[in-house]
């Protein structure tokens, strides 16, 4: 039976199970509203290596094994990896998982990564290409500013509508396996751009690419946003959440009694100096894991919208004075019983 839906999305005939999920983040996430639900807090940002770079390959690999053992599974049980992170040609990913020796999709989706990875794995799965899958994705705080923006020593002040770049890991094995939580559809999503070109205002830059996903899910499947108990993106911040809604209501729908943004939920922004909440690769993929699935797992959330959103910039295309187009990949999640 055909499984695509509308214009841009898919609702799978078996839905694979999301068996487990782990999450690995920093000492300033660990201060954080949801801190005492991450699976482990690092007491060092460089996770005992000499780099930021090599740090956030080691908050991969011990997200990945760590999700591995939570599902019982040796990692010759895995058919694929997708995994992705923000560094340039992925190298998080390639140094942090290369010891796994397990066939590897390398993505890039920007901080759209975990909708990008989940959505792969879920379609690998579903389709019956590997019994078992696991989606992995980070990012870490000083080697995103040091690619993106400013040496940390440089302490250059952060306008209010700059978000901070979280420091974490989140994996998760997707398989036939019966489990309490299913990927049950996806919304793919497309490159938005709204000409926003000011790299310290990501919110404004990724919310019409949310909008865009999230009203094209709700076309496809037949729904409205009351169907689901939350409509999550990954991180938009204060500043993005407003324009999300506001482009919604302009389309016809109304999102914000149900509207929830991980890059508002992992910092307290008052006391954390966060200003716009949060963002990368990693923070939709934490937040998803400790605080998301257990809602979904216990049957507190019956059905979600996860819609991780990204920022398609590079220091090229900036320094080259390119807008920041934008880009969501929507998950629908379910509690299965």
């Amino acid at each position: 039976m055909p499984q695509t839906v509308g214009a841009q999305s898919i609702q799978f005939a078996e839905a694979p199970y999301l068996l487990s999920s782990a999450s690995i983040v920093g000492t300033k996430e660990g201060e954080g509203p949801l801190g005492k639900l991450f699976d482990v807090v690092g007491a060092d940002d460089k996770f005992g290596e000499d780099t930021w770079e090599e740090a956030e390959s080691t908050l991969q690999k011990e997200a990945a094994s760590l999700a591995l053992g939570k599902a019982d599974l040796k990692k010759e049980d895995v058919r694929y990896i997708f995994g992705g992170d923000l560094l340039g040609q992925n190298i998080a990913t390639t140094f942090g998982l290369m010891e796994l020796n397990i066939p590897l999709f390398g993505l890039y989706g920007a901080c759209s990564t975990a909708g990008e990875s989940l959505s792969l794995a879920a379609m690998a799965v579903a389709a019956g290409y590997g019994e078992n899958v696991l989606a992995v994705t980070s990012s870490h705080f000083a080697s995103a500013e040091k690619q993106f923006r400013f040496p940390l020593e440089y302490a250059n002040q952060r306008p209010l509508s700059a978000t901070w770049t979280v420091t974490g890991s989140g994996a998760f094995v997707l398989g036939t396996r019966r489990g309490s939580v299913r990927v049950t559809g996806i919304t793919t999503g497309k490159v938005v751009d709204y000409g926003i070109k000011d790299s310290m205002n990501m919110g404004a830059a990724m919310a019409p690419a949310a909008c865009d996903t999230i009203y094209q899910n709700l076309q496809d499947f037949g729904r409205r946003p009351q169907d689901y108990d939350k409509i999550i993106t990954g991180d938009l911040g204060k500043v993005g959440q407003g324009i999300l809604i506001d482009l919604l209501k302009q389309k016809g729908y109304d999102i914000s009694a149900v509207h929830m943004d991980c890059g508002i939920e992992i910092y307290d922004s008052e006391t954390q100096n966060t200003n716009a909440g949060g963002s990368g690769c990693g923070c939709s993929a934490v937040t998803l894991s400790a605080y998301i699935l257990p809602k979904l797992r216990q049957g507190t959330y019956k059905r979600v919208l996860f819609v991780p959103t990204g920022a398609l910039l590079s220091t090229v295309s900036f320094n080259e004075g390119q807008s920041v187009p934008g880009i969501a990949h929507g998950v629908v999640i379910e509690h299965a019983g």
